[in-house]
């Protein structure tokens, strides 16, 4: 099973950071008797290695190497592949350039890595072998829930992919895609199993994913996969932006 990470956004939102958001430290996790620093994007590979991914393909733009140099070839048990993208050209240009590697009987989890959500299951809520949203409430007045993940198999994925190229590639988002897939017969189910959803690519966002953290759990690290999920890399700055004026943590 693979686990689609799409993380060639800028972070605009959250800026001047002197690495990629996907790296910012939230929380933490143990090694050995040690606390250490937990990268935002972490808690999404924890979720997508409980569910049973054993690849991960993070998606990237060309001046994201931090994220190569943090991650390297595995995360605990499930080993990395890296694609680019070469421009920002929304989520399902993204998601889509990962397509050569699936094939169309393997099941794919897709998620956003600058948020935390819960439970730590989620992903096995959703159903195989068909596209399935992991939906979240929210205080909206249009809409009570929204998506925060979802699961598909390698087919379904070829499908949308075709649609969105007979579309001229004009969908940037998923959800305008998904809607024009069912209007033309294709099913989707969405699971309303989600609790908390946050979006840690911003400031509020990001003190509130710390504050869930410390609720969840005594120490501040979240109920992942463990330990033994650990990046190989392990370098969690990069001085990528430093010529550009912002902040390089020692």
């Amino acid at each position: 099973m693979w686990g689609v990470i799409p993380a060639a956004g800028a972070g605009s939102r959250i800026q001047p950071l002197a690495f990629s958001k996907e790296l910012l430290p939230v929380g933490s996790r143990g090694v050995g008797e040690a606390e250490r620093p937990c990268a935002v994007s972490e808690y999404l590979c924890q979720r997508m290695i409980r569910a049973g991914a054993d690849k991960l393909c993070f998606v990237i733009a060309p001046g994201k190497s931090d994220i190569l140099e943090y991650y390297g070839g595995s995360y605990g048990p499930a080993s990395i592949a890296y694609v680019v993208q070469p421009e920002p050209a929304g989520l399902c240009d993204a998601v889509f350039r990962v397509a050569p590697l699936l094939a169309a009987d393997e099941e794919l989890l897709v998620g956003l890595p600058d948020t935390i959500w819960l439970p730590v299951d989620g992903y096995s809520q959703l159903p195989s072998g068909r596209l399935g949203f992991l939906l979240f409430p929210v205080a909206n007045p249009a809409t009570h829930w929204i998506w925060g993940a979802f699961r598909m198999p390698g087919r379904t994925l070829h499908q949308l992919r075709e649609l969105w190229m007979e579309r001229g590639r004009a969908d940037e988002y998923i959800g305008t895609l998904v809607n024009a897939y069912l209007a033309r017969g294709g099913q989707a189910v969405g699971i309303k199993a989600g609790t908390h959803y946050i979006d840690v690519g911003t400031l509020a966002g990001y003190r509130a994913a710390g504050e869930m953290l410390r609720r969840i759990a005594p120490d501040g690290a979240d109920s992942g996969v463990g330990v033994a999920a650990m990046p190989a890399g392990r370098r969690l700055f990069a001085p990528k932006r430093a010529a550009e004026g912002g902040p390089r943590p020692e």
